[in-house]
C-alpha cells in the first residue's frame, strides 16, 4: 500500500514509522510530510531514507491508499480536502472531525466495523484517554449495559507531545541544579506537581479533554445513554495514561466475571493480583501495545458498582497505533464487506 504521514516529525509521526514497522504494515511506498520547519528532515524506514516534504494544496496525495494524519486539527481541517480528493483514507489523529455525524470515530476492538461508512473518506482516531478507557469498557457493557462512568485520569507529559517531555526532564535537572525550572508547555511546573487541567475549560467548568471522554464515548459504543463524568489530570510520568475508572451497570457485575471477561477481550491484559502487588504502572506499560487492568473490586458506595485501574501508552494505543489497527482491520475486513 502506498501510505502517506502528515505530521512525520512530531512524536506521534515519529511512533507511526516504528509502528508500522512492528505491525508488519504492507507498505509498498512512503510519503513523509511536514510543516515548512520540519520539511527536508530524513528518516529511515526499513532501512530505507525518507525526506519529509512540506505539506501543500497540490496533487502529492494521488495514487495514496492511507494517510495517517497528526499535525493539529487547525492542519487536518485545511488540508482534508487535499488530502482525500483522490479517494484517499485520511485517519486523522486531530479533534477535528471526531463529532461529525459523517465521520466515524473508531476503535477497533469495540467498533471496527464504522470504518467502513466513511463518506468523506475519513476517519477519525479518538482521543487517547476515551481509546484506553472504551477498550475496557466493552467486555464489561457485553455483560451489562453501562449506565455511568465516573473517572480521573493521571495523563503522562507525552500527551503533549514530545517538547512536553523533554521539558519535565529538564525541569527535574534543573530543579536539582537550584535553577528555577522552564515552564512553557504547561500552565504550571510539572515536576514534583501535579496539574488538574488539560485543554481549555469550558461553560459548565469541565475541560475540553473531559468533554471529549463525555462525547466520544457515547458516539463509539453506540451508547447514547452512557453518562461520563471525568476529571483530568497531568501528572509528573514521562509516558503512559492512566485512569481510575468506577462504573455503574444495569445489573451487578462481580470482579470474576470481570476478570474473566477481561482474559478474552481483544487488546486487554489483566494484571490484577494484589496480594503479589501485581497491577497496572505506567514504569512497566509504556511502549506496550495493549491496555493493562487491574485493582477489579467492588464499587462500595454503590450496589451496582464496579472500579478498577486502566494503564495504556498514550502514544501507542492512545495513538499511532490505534490509528494503523483501524487500518489493518479496514483490510482484514474489506473483503466480508
Amino acid at each position: 500500500m502506498k501510505v502517506a504521514i502528515v505530521g512525520a516529525s512530531g512524536a506521534v509521526g515519529q511512533e507511526f514509522l516504528r509502528v508500522l514497522d512492528e505491525q508488519n504494515f504492507p507498505v509498498t511506498d512512503l510519503l513523509l510530510f511536514g510543516s515548512k520547519r520540519s520539511a527536508g528532515r530524513s528518516y529511515t524506514f526499513r532501512g530505507k531514507d525518507y525526506v519529509v516534504k512540506e505539506l501543500k494544496h497540490n496533487d502529492d496525495f494521488e495514487g495514496v491508499d492511507i494517510a495517517f494524519t497528526s499535525a493539529g486539527a487547525g492542519t487536518s481541517k485545511e488540508f482534508a480536502e487535499t488530502i482525500t480528493k483522490f479517494g484517499t483514507t485520511m485517519i486523522d489523529n486531530s479533534s477535528a472531525f471526531r463529532m461529525d455525524s459523517d465521520v466515524p470515530l473508531v476503535v477497533p476492538e469495540v467498533n471496527g466495523d464504522d470504518a467502513f461508512n466513511a463518506p468523506r473518506h475519513i476517519i477519525a482516531n479518538p482521543n487517547c484517554t476515551t481509546i484506553q478507557m472504551v477498550v475496557i469498557l466493552k467486555p464489561l457493557n457485553d455483560i451489562s449495559k453501562i449506565k455511568r462512568v465516573h473517572v480521573a485520569t493521571y495523563q503522562a507529559a507525552s500527551g503533549a507531545g514530545a517538547q512536553a517531555m523533554k521539558e519535565l526532564i529538564t525541569q527535574y535537572a534543573e530543579i536539582a541544579e537550584g535553577k528555577k525550572p522552564t515552564v512553557e508547555k504547561f500552565a504550571y511546573q510539572l515536576a514534583y506537581n501535579v496539574i488538574p487541567h488539560i485543554d481549555v475549560f469550558q461553560d459548565n467548568g469541565y475541560t475540553k479533554e473531559e468533554m471529549k471522554m463525555f462525547n466520544e464515548t457515547r458516539k463509539i459504543m453506540h451508547e447514547p445513554e452512557i453518562c461520563v463524568s471525568a476529571m483530568c489530570v497531568r501528572v509528573p510520568v514521562l509516558r503512559a495514561h492512566s485512569e481510575a475508572v468506577w462504573i455503574e451497570t444495569e445489573r451487578p457485575i462481580s470482579p470474576d466475571e470481570a476478570r474473566n471477561a477481561f482474559k478474552t477481550a481483544e487488546g486487554v491484559v489483566l494484571c490484577d493480583n494484589p496480594a503479589d502487588k501485581q497491577y497496572p504502572m505506567p514504569l512497566f506499560v509504556a511502549n506496550q501495545d495493549p491496555v493493562y487492568v487491574g485493582r477489579i473490586r467492588k464499587d462500595l458506595a454503590n450496589p451496582n458498582g464496579l472500579s478498577f485501574w486502566l494503564v495504556g501508552d498514550q502514544i501507542k494505543k492512545g495513538a499511532a497505533l490505534n490509528a494503523v489497527q483501524i487500518a489493518q482491520y479496514m483490510i482484514a475486513h474489506k473483503k466480508k464487506k
